[in-house]
């Protein structure tokens, strides 16, 4: 389906003021009017040809092409794939704006003409390819600001750095990568970001931008317990030590982690198994069992507290068991957490943009890496609501049937375009 760019524009200067925006000023209003079109046709162009992480190879070749367009330094192969634009204005402040391009291994079962049909390599298999996270209307929100704000040139008051990150859902091969790895690389040096942003499409209802100050977003470790026992006949029990059996206790001895063990008005938190595996036949009791799981919390000191209790309940019930258990814990992403006076700051901003529709979000036990960019200046990290109305087609992100309503588009260019314009002429 191709739509005409003078139906875009009808369509938006429609349905926009039905998210309850306050009107910027009239040139920047025809200024990001003028560019909606665009970012829906991006936005439909990389949600069809979506790429796995640390491969956004034809993705970052459309974003560094644009912003060397739009006159900008440009940096590519940050962290890999990442493409990092500067835009140097009047003398101020940096603001960095970032934007995560993977997408995830899900095939998509979402009817639309611009459905992804894409195939790629996950961890040795063939899989689907699908933008299920929406970071395809993150990559044309983005690519529509730079666009917004570059053409604004001296009277820019400072300077932006557009950072297009890879690999936010993880790396292949579970090496260092994402915004970790960009940090590593410079993208935060010279200039040295005085705070960033960046947003998230989430299944809101349409238009809705929902932040809070403080701890957004939990932080995730990864954990692997290895029990191992004595391998025996499954006729004659007796005769080894059943790590299938020790491996089950285990796994309820960590649900009493948050259940009964941390103080339940501190923090939010989750301890959860995700794959359990061991044995070969029904008859054999396996010498090893290996169990993964996850590790969700806001809170440093508890983060640390719940590693030494898994720790403790897997060594001592193997213990007991007359089995052994090794516990290898991997730190993931930190707690995204929003600088509480960039909150206080940018929030009129924000009321601004979306009137009614700006609303205190509720934390959620999912992770972003975008806490790293976060520990190197102060951040602010939004949700963009895209849940269509109709309420058969709401699905969670990651879902093959997550579906992001266009009309939330230009609701996050003028968010992103307005805490830049704003931070930077209050400085």
């Amino acid at each position: 389906m191709t739509l005409s760019r003078r139906f875009l524009v009808a369509f938006f200067a429609a349905v926009v003021p039905q998210v309850g925006f306050a009107d910027l000023s009239p040139t920047m209003e025809e200024t990001i009017a003028s560019v909606i079109p665009n970012v829906v046709a991006w936005r439909r162009d990389f949600h069809e040809h979506p790429e796995l992480g640390n491969s956004e190879f034809r993705t970052a070749g459309i974003i560094a092409e644009h912003l060397r367009a739009l006159g900008m330094e440009v940096q590519t192969e940050v962290a890999h794939t990442g493409v990092v634009g500067i835009l140097r204005g009047g003398n101020g402040p940096v603001v960095a704006l970032r934007a995560d391009m993977d997408a995830l291994p899900v095939k998509e079962l979402v009817d639309l003409p611009f459905a992804s049909k894409a195939i790629g390599e996950y961890q040795g298999r063939e899989v689907g390819v699908m933008h299920a996270c929406g970071h395809d209307n993150h990559v044309a929100i983005l690519m529509g600001v730079a666009e917004v704000l570059a053409g604004l040139g001296k009277d820019l008051p400072g300077t932006v750095k557009f950072i297009f990150q890879p690999a936010e859902e993880g790396t292949p091969d579970q090496s260092v990568g994402g915004a970790e790895l960009m940090v590593q690389e410079g993208a935060f040096n010279d200039p040295k970001p005085d705070a960033v942003f960046g947003l998230h499409v989430f299944p809101y209802p349409v238009g809705v931008v929902a932040t809070r100050p403080g701890g957004l977003m939990a932080s995730s470790d990864f954990f692997r317990i290895t029990v191992k026992g004595k391998q025996t006949h499954g006729a004659v029990p007796w005769a080894g030590v059943d790590p299938i059996v020790t491996a089950s206790q285990i796994v309820l001895g960590l649900q009493t982690i948050v259940s009964r063990q941390l103080d339940a008005t501190l923090t939010p938190s989750i301890v959860t198994v995700g794959k359990i595996e061991g044995g070969v036949r029904n008859n054999i009791i396996p010498e090893s069992v290996e169990m993964v799981g996850t590790i969700r919390t806001f809170d440093a000191d508890t983060r640390l507290d719940i590693h030494e209790r898994v720790r403790r309940i897997a060594t001592q019930t193997a213990a007991a068991a007359g089995a052994t258990a090794e516990v290898e814990i991997d730190l993931g992403y930190g707690v995204t957490r929003n600088d509480p006076a960039l909150f206080r700051q940018m929030a009129p901003t924000l009321r601004s943009v979306a009137g009614d529709g700006f609303i205190e979000a509720n934390q959620t036990t999912t992770a972003e890496d975008f806490s790293y960019f976060a520990n190197e200046a102060p951040g602010l990290f939004l949700f963009l609501g895209v849940a269509p109305e109709d309420p058969s087609l709401v699905y969670p992100n990651h879902s093959p049937r997550f579906y992001a309503d266009e009309r939330a588009l230009p609701v996050g260019v003028r968010a992103l375009t307005a805490l830049t314009l704003d931070y930077l002429a209050a400085q």
